[in-house]
């Protein structure tokens, strides 16, 4: 039989003919007069057990020893049963997360433990500090990886309940608003972050790079002053030991 009639009776294409007597998976046949390959029902066979083996998951790579030794299956047969249970696991976390995602309605790109705690754009969040706390719990948790997120979390839900007025008066910052005000904000931002000091030093340390990162992305979103107001908070948490 020629190279069409055989790829049309194993289901595959003509080209994954070629490629598989490149790779040397299947003997090439000998040629007619006319140079045309002329295939037998053993190569038919030996086509009918590649596809087999790689519809069950096995690479190209690992198909001639199985091929030619049937003893050798049984131990790739148990890789491809593990890796195959890894997959589903990874499917299953993957479709809980997708689940959490449409009940909650929380965005795909925030993980939804985090998402919670995003204010939405509303008459008292305008809409770019909203985009600034999303991108902020996203950077933030990138940084920290998964292992930092409980820790997070904890430190976000103790500051919840009282730090809204806080967060209003900081967004309502601009260049006229009176040098006493900006310093009242910060006295009472201080005052309300540094009971959660401990908490902090709780959360996984991150190296000057990925803090530089973090805040850059103030300085990219947030007004001038209130990038200042957030640097010299910052500078007052500080304890004397640097920490």
């Amino acid at each position: 039989m020629l190279s069409s009639e055989l790829a049309e009776l194993a289901g595959v294409t003509v080209r994954t003919l070629r490629h598989y007597h490149q790779i040397g998976l299947l003997a090439e046949p000998p040629r007619s007069a006319g140079g045309y390959r002329r295939y037998d029902v053993g190569h038919l066979v030996r086509l009918l057990r590649i596809t087999r083996l790689t519809a069950l998951g096995v690479p190209l790579s690992a198909l001639p020893p199985v091929l030619d030794d049937p003893g050798a299956a049984e131990q790739l047969l148990e890789e491809l049963d593990r890796q195959a249970a890894a997959e589903i696991e990874r499917f299953t976390a993957r479709r809980a997360s997708i689940a959490v995602l449409r009940r909650t309605g929380s965005p795909p790109d925030l993980p939804p433990e985090l998402a919670a705690f995003r204010s939405a754009p509303e008459p008292a969040v305008p809409a770019t500090m909203a985009r600034y706390e999303h991108e902020q719990l996203l950077l933030v948790g990138h940084l920290l990886g998964e292992a930092g997120h409980a820790e997070l979390i904890a430190l976000l839900s103790a500051g919840t309940a009282t730090v809204a007025p806080l967060t209003a008066r900081f967004y309502a910052l601009d260049s006229d608003t009176p040098d006493d005000e900006v310093a009242a904000l910060i006295d009472d931002l201080v005052a309300h972050l540094e009971p959660m000091v401990a908490r902090l030093t709780a959360l996984p340390a991150i190296d000057r790079r990925a803090s530089a990162l973090v805040d850059e992305l103030g300085e990219h979103n947030l007004r001038p002053v209130q990038h200042r107001v957030l640097r010299r908070v910052e500078q007052r948490l500080i304890r004397s030991d640097g920490s």
